[in-house]
């Protein structure tokens, strides 16, 4: 019963440590290795192949790190340029090419948001906006009053004359 005890223990603190995200920055030293890898993606680049990168630095050169997409994948992943300014996740296999890490990303599964670290857009709902919608109410639409028709104005047929000044 000990032996199973202490191979649990095992199993269940390499698969914490491997559920850990690093740095895009730390990535390069992981080379080989399935992880999480996590930082801000600061611009969408598509190249004349089609490839689409995720890139977490200013200039994708000299960056240690990007994500990779290819065109049959975004079908899966759907539209990726809504992550620029976002702070992901990304896991799977760090490899290298060209000489920095890359991450390949295949499917939506391998990619997160990091809540902590993006704002949420049920933060940023305001039920006191125009419009009052609330989830799992019912109000009946209101019924406006019919406005007052509005009379001509009429003009007085005599018109008085002006007196001797």
């Amino acid at each position: 019963m000990g032996r199973h005890v202490f191979a649990l223990l095992v199993v269940l603190i390499s698969t914490l440590s491997q559920s850990k995200c690093i740095s895009f920055s730390e990535a390069a030293s992981h080379i080989g290795e399935n992880h999480c890898v996590s930082g801000k993606v600061l611009y969408i680049e598509h190249n004349e192949k089609g490839l689409t990168y995720l890139n977490f630095c200013e200039k994708s050169h000299p960056c240690p790190f990007a994500v990779v997409v290819f065109p049959a994948d975004l079908k899966r992943i759907g539209d990726v340029r809504n992550l620029q300014g976002t702070f992901v996740e990304i896991h799977g296999r760090v490899k290298e090419y060209g000489g920095r890490a890359q991450i390949v990303l295949e499917g939506p599964g391998q990619l997160r948001e990091q809540e902590a670290m993006a704002p949420s857009l049920l933060n940023s709902y305001d039920v006191e906006e125009k419009g009052h919608y609330s989830a799992g109410t019912f109000h009946a639409p209101k019924k406006h009053a019919a406005a007052a028709k509005r009379k001509t104005a009429t003009i007085p047929l005599t018109i008085p004359e002006d007196g001797p000044d």
